[in-house]
């Protein structure tokens, strides 16, 4: 049973990464079957237009999935248009915060995206039909050699003994969707490195302290969601019983909108005074209400990575 126990701690350890490698790896097998099954390229004059909604459409689905599915992004929108916080975002500090987590978000959400892309571009259905109906391609393939030359381009994705007789320019095609595709992996690959290590050097805790700091914010999270059930648990059950024995409720203390508000603020790491999250926060001044806590939410000198940023970051 070491084999298993090694393999769960593997998988704890690694989760960020393997859930990627999964989203990835999903999102390939889904590209090929499309190709294979679904993608009937017209040879017609309609190729680009065809070609390039099945190579891009189904990345931009993909993409607003990708922020539909993730929960920091209703934790940054919700309730921020409501009239009592319509000042939220003035302050520069606040704007600037909400755009970094705005771009980490965005960053994890374009992984299934840049995959459907690059697979696509590697498998090069998509991007030949496209390129052949390209008047790009038309220039470039066809100058001086007529309309009959046009057609013929036209009809490359779908005639073998065609693209048999040119096969020069068919594997052109070929080439360039694979070379693009190459270029984007090798990009995003560099990006993400460069992006890390940026992130990592402007980091405000060491090394170890990060790991420490998503350990935390991985249990409180746990913790509030045990407890939050417990809590509406308890509530649901004394006001239905209230309500069928017709009977008046005890005490109970739940927290108050401005608690819940406070909690859900976005959060900047402070040197001075280290806290992990806004609950850690929120509990070290006395409930949010003392002076230090409206400081600290208000300095804009101090602009660090939000919890949520330091997760996101590593995990890429």
């Amino acid at each position: 049973m070491d084999w298993l126990h090694k393999a769960v701690d593997f998988c704890i350890h690694h989760q960020t990464t393997l859930g990627y490698s999964i989203v990835s790896l999903l999102t390939a097998a889904s590209e090929r079957i499309f190709s294979s099954v679904v993608f009937k390229c017209p040879c017609n004059s309609g190729n680009m237009l065809y070609g390039f909604s099945f190579l891009l459409a189904p990345a931009f689905i993909l993409l607003l999935l990708g922020f539909m599915v993730n929960d920091r992004t209703w934790r940054l929108l919700t309730g921020k248009c409501s009239p009592e916080k319509h000042l939220q975002c003035s302050s520069r500090g606040t704007c600037a915060r909400f755009c970094q987590l705005l771009v980490l978000m965005t960053a994890k959400a374009l992984v299934a995206p840049l995959t459907w892309i690059a697979v696509a571009l590697l498998g090069a259905d998509f991007y030949e039909c496209a390129a052949s109906g390209s008047s790009l391609m038309q220039s470039l393939f066809c100058k001086d050699k007529g309309t009959d030359c046009q057609k013929q381009l036209f009809k490359m994705p779908c005639d073998k003994e065609l693209s048999a007789n040119i096969s020069s320019e068919w594997l052109s095609l070929q080439a360039q969707s694979q070379l693009i595709g190459w270029l984007l992996i090798a990009s995003i690959m560099t990006v993400v490195l460069i992006s890390t290590c940026v992130s990592r050097c402007c980091s405000p805790v060491s090394y170890l302290q990060l790991k420490f700091w998503k350990i935390y914010s991985k249990k409180e999270h746990e913790l509030f969601e045990i407890k939050a059930k417990e809590h509406a648990t308890e509530l649901a059950e004394r006001n239905t019983n209230c309500f069928f024995e017709a009977t008046d409720p005890a005490p109970f203390y739940t927290p108050s909108n401005e608690d819940w508000q406070k909690i859900s603020i976005l959060y900047t790491f402070n040197s001075q005074a280290q806290y992990y999250s806004m609950i850690h926060k929120y509990v070290s001044t006395n409930r949010g209400n003392s002076a230090r806590f409206k400081e600290e939410g208000q300095d804009l000198t101090v602009l660090a990575f939000v919890d949520e940023a330091q997760a996101s970051v590593s995990g890429l």
